[in-house]
């Protein structure tokens, strides 16, 4: 299999609620007017606590420093697998746990901390452009390694990024056993032609920036336990969108296209309070048990929290298989 780092340099942030009246004209302009921005990876994702935003430098220009505004330090390099020998992203996405033991648990093994971002297109594992050398050193063995500089691609060799890299010989690091949350929604992972954004972009603004509103997509009354999750992503041309059933009622169903199955997912929610962006090892500890029972799943990390997506007719198994491996003694 073929490991690329893609041609983006990343920044992730996040808006507070209360701050993103400041924000609006810039998301718009990356979301609608892609033509006027030289942005080409970008990612918003609404969760109860705030706007989670990753995108490429020339996208991070449009955001004003602000006191609403936080920024993780790191600049950030995705990098996809792909099985064909083919770097296009237009294939759906085969989920986090076909890489989780090919990818995921080898960095945490070597203390490397990931930031994961699946779409309908395909999955983006981000690792910090200063734990570079680490990623290909480790990974080298399992996958042939390519860096895209303007859109070609070149091969990287251990040698060229090495700076000094010496393989952790170190045990695994001590895993905190995070709590978990599984809400009542039903999600969908969806696509769209980008052309057609216009034609919902009354509908995708009410979502996004007028969410407490009924029109905006407000949880039923009767339904408290369920959690406003909204992901919307434009990277390379590519659209991609997860949300609730609540929400995707209000689209135009022929525009949006799922895949044939047209699958409901299920959500699991990692962590009782905030994560923070050190801790390595929180993905593995969710897609490795996963992996290990051959369940599909897409994993969206947010600025405060993690969550991964599972099929509806899997999440009892899902969530016995999550009580079993927290009930076992830590090796």
């Amino acid at each position: 299999m073929d490991l690329n780092i893609l041609d983006h340099r990343l920044r992730v942030t996040s808006i507070c609620k209360n701050g993103l009246m400041n924000f609006t004209h810039p998301l718009i302009k990356l979301i609608f007017l892609r033509n006027r921005t030289r942005c080409k990876f970008f990612s918003l994702t609404e969760t109860p606590e705030n706007y989670t935003v990753v995108l490429d430098e020339e996208g991070f220009k449009e955001l004003q420093p602000s006191e609403h505004l936080q920024v993780e330090g790191s600049v950030w390099l995705p990098l996809n697998v792909v099985s064909n020998g083919n770097a296009s992203s237009s294939s759906q996405a085969v989920g986090v746990t076909k890489i989780a033991k090919s990818v995921i648990a080898p960095l945490a093994q070597q203390h490397v901390s990931v930031f994961m971002l699946s779409t309908y297109q395909t999955d983006f594992i981000l690792v910090r452009e200063k734990d570079l050398a680490v990623v290909v050193n480790t990974l080298e063995e399992e996958f042939n390694i390519y860096r895209e500089v303007g859109g070609e691609y070149s091969a990287v060799l251990s040698q060229d990024v090495r700076n000094g890299f010496q393989k952790n010989g170190k045990e695994a690091p001590q895993l905190t056993v995070h709590p978990v949350l599984i809400p009542p929604n039903q999600f969908c992972v969806m696509s769209l032609d980008p052309d057609t954004l216009p034609a919902i972009a009354t509908t995708l603004i009410d979502v996004l920036f007028y969410s407490e509103s009924p029109k905006g997509g407000a949880l039923p009354s009767q339904d408290l336990d369920c959690i406003k999750f909204f992901s919307f992503s434009l990277i390379d041309g590519y659209v991609s969108l997860v949300m609730d059933t609540e929400a995707q009622r209000q689209f135009p169903a022929d525009l949006l296209f799922t895949s044939s199955s047209g699958e409901l997912w299920r959500m699991v929610r990692i962590g009782g309070q905030p994560l923070g962006f050190d801790e390595c090892g929180i993905v593995a500890q969710i897609s490795q048990p996963l992996a290990d029972s051959d369940i599909s799943a897409y994993y969206i990390s947010t600025f405060s929290f993690d969550h991964a997506l599972v099929p509806e007719e899997d999440l009892e198994s899902v969530t016995a298989m999550l009580q079993q491996h927290r009930a076992e003694p830590a090796c």
